[in-house]
């Protein structure tokens, strides 16, 4: 049967030829398919931003610390802007527009922000053991910013020194010593943010050429000072670290520096110093949705891209999680 049928199918093809007629097909053109790509969406802002960095920490405590309480915790701002003869250290012009735009970030971020002016050394001492005694247990973060002259130190785990406004300097390892371990028990397992803006050192940097430089690019003219005083090589007789023994491991602990070790750190007299100007834009733009390492990521960038002469800053990071700011 199927046999039958196809020697009938053939028979028909033979007497009733299909012929094509071209003049009667129109042509069709079919559009080229592209892949569609995605448009960015920009997450630093908005009420998608605040559900994300507050949802991350509370979804993944084991990965991030979790910053419930508020205000979230005490910030301590010391803004030494003028100095004593003696002391040979000239006025930090536009360091009060720093402490301005810090003051009102951190409040902005849930701290309760204490400032103090033009502090001696001993005062700066004073002042830090009086927040490290304090009780912290109701709260979850504890953050400390120096603005002053800076110079190098030495140290066994953290560099520099900065001054208090009678020209005697106070060395960050023991800023930060008295927040680590039994000096501050009710800080324990919670995270201590230092920001300091002072020089590293003397040196300048002039940088690495490369293909394109910024717009915003300064001269050695313009109205930018450093907070630099000259190292003194030698014995140093004011800055004694405690013996390694009495050196308590570093624990929940962020220390960040607004220039490399070493180097000079820049101020505008206008607008304030080029670190606290990148990190209040930075925090502005993107603390909803960012780690704190991601937001010193940015700010070292931008920093690195301005002047004449360079300036990037850097970070000593011992925290166990990652650090999302309250909103």
């Amino acid at each position: 049967a199927l046999a039958s049928l196809l020697r009938m199918g053939r028979q028909a093809e033979k007497q009733y030829p299909l012929k094509p007629t071209p003049e009667k097909l129109t042509p069709v053109l079919w559009p080229v398919l592209r892949p569609e790509v995605p448009r960015p969406v920009d997450i630093g802002s908005g009420p998608f931003s605040d559900i994300c960095a507050q949802e991350i920490s509370k979804r993944n405590a084991d990965l991030a610390y979790v910053l419930n309480a508020d205000p979230c915790g005490h910030c301590l701002i010391i803004n030494n802007m003028n100095f004593c003869l003696e002391s040979r250290l000239q006025t930090r012009t536009g360091s009060n527009i720093d402490c301005e735009k810090l003051q009102r970030r951190f409040s902005l971020l849930h701290f309760v922000v204490e400032v103090k002016h033009d502090q001696t050394a001993k005062q700066m001492v004073q002042a830090l053991v009086e927040l490290a005694r304090r009780d912290h247990g109701a709260l979850d973060c504890c953050v400390v910013v120096i603005l002053s002259h800076g110079c190098q130190a030495s140290h066994r785990q953290f560099p520099g020194a900065v001054y208090g406004t009678d020209g005697c300097p106070v060395s960050i390892e023991k800023i930060v010593n008295i927040f680590n371990g039994s000096g501050c028990p009710s800080l324990g397992g919670k995270p201590k943010l230092f920001f300091i803006q002072a020089c590293g050192g003397e040196r300048k940097d002039h940088g690495v050429e490369v293909a394109s430089t910024s717009p915003e690019d300064r001269t050695p003219g313009s109205d930018s000072e450093p907070d630099a005083v000259p190292f003194q090589e030698g014995p140093v007789t004011f800055d004694q670290p405690d013996a390694v023994s009495s050196l308590p491991t570093p624990s929940d602990i962020f220390v960040s520096y607004s220039t490399f070790p070493g180097f000079v750190s820049w101020r505008d007299t206008k607008s304030g110093s080029w670190y606290v100007e990148t990190l209040d834009g930075v925090f502005e733009q993107w603390a909803r949705s960012e780690d704190l390492q991601t937001l010193l990521l940015r700010v070292a960038n931008a920093v690195s891209q301005k002047g004449f002469y360079k300036q990037i800053p850097g970070c000593f990071n011992f925290l166990r999680k990652k650090l999302y700011f309250k909103m």
